[in-house]
């Protein structure tokens, strides 16, 4: 009977040894795992932080190609459209090139704007600004829909109504509103950070 109990007795003991050794194992395990958990999230960290400078670098290389073939002026770098294209095309054609069509805020912008139109365009041509009126009438805002604080009008400028409701930079660097639709060359705008 002695030895049957003593059986029992390092029967249970050995049971509870190993289930005490399972749980250490187990909280181990759960440990590291929680440490493999947070060592994958720094290198996902680690990760989006170089494709962000990869797309940094590339922004900005593409922005060095387009000061390149165009000008640079205030720093902002301008790039002349090959065709012409309505006022929606336009915007969207620069837009998808990493700028906006041209918004000149103040005069030194507008004579840049218009000695690079008359050096690119040989005998003149009339070009898209990033200025529209779409939203309130006789309201001009940016293509960004921000306030304007600077206006070159033409005389007798704008005078279309709600039939004209974007502006193009004349030969002369001044603002004539228009039909949207009208096709035009246009100037993109790309800011130098």
């Amino acid at each position: 009977m002695a030895q049957t109990g003593f059986m029992i007795f390092l029967l249970i003991s050995i049971l509870l040894l190993d289930q005490t050794i399972s749980q250490a194992s187990k909280f181990k395990a759960r440990k590291h795992s929680k440490r493999r958990v947070k060592e994958k999230d720094d290198l996902k960290t680690q990760i989006d932080k170089l494709w962000r400078e990869v797309n940094a670098l590339k922004e900005m290389q593409a922005l060095q190609s387009v000061c390149l073939r165009g000008t640079k002026a205030h720093k902002k770098c301008y790039l002349i459209s090959e065709g012409t294209k309505h006022f929606h095309e336009a915007n969207e054609d620069c837009i998808a090139k990493g700028g906006t069509l041209a918004i000149p805020r103040n005069s030194d912008e507008t004579n840049a704007l218009r000695d690079y139109g008359k050096n690119s365009m040989p005998g003149g041509s009339e070009f898209w600004l990033g200025v529209n009126d779409m939203v309130n009438e006789g309201k001009f805002v940016d293509v960004n829909g921000m306030a304007l604080q600077y206006f070159n009008w033409d005389r007798a400028q704008p005078n279309g109504g709600k039939r004209e409701n974007c502006v193009f930079f004349s030969t002369q660097g001044k603002w004539v509103d228009e039909v949207c639709r009208t096709a035009k060359r246009y100037i993109c705008e790309f800011l130098i950070p």
